[in-house]
């Protein structure tokens, strides 16, 4: 498996965004140049072990869950993503998100 540059910039913008921090504040808190962020985030540059470190820290998350898309073992990381979505849902609401997955599973078991 190749490292998903895409995945990996939508995840740090993603991460970015929900902290409320524009490029401008993320590069500050890492160090890095603001436009590498730009760079970084559309996958139209490479970034570098202590680049992705750097971002990590500062976003406070681990490497994995930037990385979440190249990794094969992640699913922990999946995990997490769940909980964090589901974690202010109703009971219905929770009800209804279990049949979801419980027809999705079915649906990618049967392809």
């Amino acid at each position: 498996m190749s490292i998903d540059y895409i995945s990996i910039g939508e995840r740090i913008k993603e991460i970015r965004i929900a902290k409320g921090w524009t490029q401008a504040k993320l590069a500050e808190e890492s160090g890095v140049e603001p436009s590498n962020i730009s760079h970084i985030e559309r996958a139209a540059t490479k970034l570098s072990l202590p680049t992705m470190v750097n971002i990590a820290n500062a976003l406070n998350v681990t490497l994995d869950e930037i990385a979440y898309g190249s990794l094969i073992k992640s699913e922990h990381i999946s995990i997490n993503i769940i909980n964090e979505l589901i974690k202010d849902c109703s009971p219905e609401e929770l009800k209804s998100i279990a049949e979801i997955i419980k027809t999705t599973k079915t649906v990618l078991r049967n392809k």
